[in-house]
């Protein structure tokens, strides 16, 4: 087993919007796709590596208070800047981690879903 962790989704109600919200953020290019009833956009990310998506789900709704992960960035303080120009805001400032492991916030995205930004050492 190389994670425990093989897949994420993330819920949205307005797949384009947020869309729109993560590129900008993160930086990246996300793939659509569908799969059974669900409409997805597709992370990046290179096997054996954790995949996730995000996820439109008919009677699955985004919100505030379900399991939080933590999304890759090379540069927190301008993915923060890039959270308040798509609209949003940080819930949690710059947390410098222990033992090099480096430093994490938490944001509210696009869809009201609690998630956390980390920024290796």
């Amino acid at each position: 087993m190389n994670n425990v962790i093989n897949w994420f989704e993330i819920p949205v109600a307005d797949l384009d919007r947020a869309i729109k919200f993560y590129q900008h953020v993160l930086q990246i290019t996300l793939q659509r796709g569908e799969l059974n009833e669900s409409d997805m956009a597709i992370f990046p990310y290179q096997s054996p590596a954790t995949g996730g998506a995000l996820a439109k789900i008919k009677g699955i709704k985004p919100g505030d208070q379900g399991i939080i992960i933590y999304l890759h960035t090379d540069d927190l303080n301008a993915a923060l800047e890039r959270v308040d120009e798509a609209g949003s805001r940080c819930l949690w400032p710059v947390h410098e981690l222990e033992e090099d492991i480096g430093k994490i916030a938490l944001i509210i995205d696009s869809e009201g879903n609690h998630i956390g930004l980390h920024q290796p050492k």
